[in-house]
């Protein structure tokens, strides 16, 4: 793992692993012209200044996905640092179980829902990877 530079920005990102009631996980196909284009992820986004995690995974569903859930849906599972060249990056990721309507893709995001067990044969990002391991084993 690079070493953290200090003078890099530090981001903050929440993601959510959404587990459909076949215990499967939705994940997400970062679309063509964004970074890492291509690469599969856990659905989710950056923090606005005095945003809290929650608060930017709800909204974040209700804009990627159309689905509506509450902060007390939201269960926090575990997180990650990664340096990445032009940022530091924490990678919170918390399960959600219940929400309020049809997973929609309203950025045009290819996504699918995958057994947890599958999770490694995606390509994701160098951040999401090592969350694989924690989701597949409490699931």
């Amino acid at each position: 793992m690079p070493t953290k530079d200090k003078t890099l920005p530090l981001l903050l990102v929440a993601a959510c692993a959404l587990i459909d009631p076949d215990g499967r996980v939705l994940i997400a196909q970062r679309p063509a012209g964004k970074s890492m284009a291509g690469l599969w992820e856990f659905p989710g986004g950056k923090l606005d200044p005095g945003e809290t995690a929650e608060e930017a995974l709800i909204r974040e569903l209700r804009e990627e996905l159309s689905i509506e859930t509450s902060q007390n849906c939201l269960a926090p599972l575990t997180f990650n640092s990664h340096c990445y060249d032009d940022f530091n990056l924490i990678l919170m990721l918390f399960v959600c179980r219940k929400w309020s309507g049809i997973v929609t893709s309203l950025e045009s995001q290819a996504f699918k829902w995958v057994k947890p067990q599958s999770l490694n044969k995606f390509h994701m990002p160098p951040a999401d990877i090592p969350l694989i391991a924690t989701l597949r084993d409490l699931l």
